[in-house]
C-alpha cells in the first residue's frame, strides 16, 4: 500500500513528534507538582533516562506512548501498512530497551512505575493518576 502523503510531507509530520515533554507526560507532572511532589526530568544518568524521577522516594516514572512501546491488546498501537518490518523492529527494540532498563533500574534499588498513554486520556485519567498516587509514599 501507498503512503498517502509525499516524502516531504511524512518527513514534517515525524519531525513534530516530540520524545520529552509529550501531553501525556505533561499532565502527569502538573499532577505531581500540584500534590507536593518535586522530581527531576529525564536523568541521563539513570538506565533508560525515565521522564520523571522522584530521588527522595527512589521512584522513577516512565510516560509511554502506545505506539512506540508497542502497548499490547491497546487501541492506539496499529502497525503500519507500510514498511512494517522497519516498524516492527523499531518497536520490539524500544520494547527490549526498555525491559533492559527496568531490569538494571530495579537492580539498583529504583521503584519503576510505567504509565502508558491510553491511561491518561479523557475519561480514565482521574482512576490513573489516583493510581499513581497510591504507589507513591505520602
Amino acid at each position: 500500500m501507498a503512503d498517502v502523503h509525499t516524502s516531504s510531507q511524512r518527513s514534517y509530520n515525524m519531525s513534530r513528534i516530540r520524545s520529552t515533554n509529550t501531553k501525556p507526560e505533561l499532565l502527569v507532572r502538573k499532577f505531581l507538582f500540584a500534590h507536593g511532589f518535586r522530581y527531576k526530568l529525564h536523568d541521563k544518568s539513570l538506565p533508560g533516562k525515565p521522564d520523571i524521577v522522584l530521588p527522595k522516594y527512589r521512584t522513577v516514572i516512565f510516560v509511554h506512548g502506545c505506539f512506540w512501546h508497542g502497548h499490547t491488546n491497546c487501541k492506539y498501537f496499529k502497525i503500519p501498512q507500510t514498511r512494517t518490518d522497519w516498524w516492527l523492529n523499531k518497536i520490539n527494540t524500544n520494547k527490549a530497551n526498555d525491559a533492559k532498563a527496568v531490569k538494571a533500574l530495579k537492580k539498583d534499588g529504583w521503584k519503576i512505575i510505567i504509565l502508558w498513554e491510553c491511561g491518561l486520556k479523557a475519561g480514565k485519567i482521574e482512576r490513573k493518576l489516583a493510581f499513581l498516587l497510591k504507589q507513591l509514599p505520602a
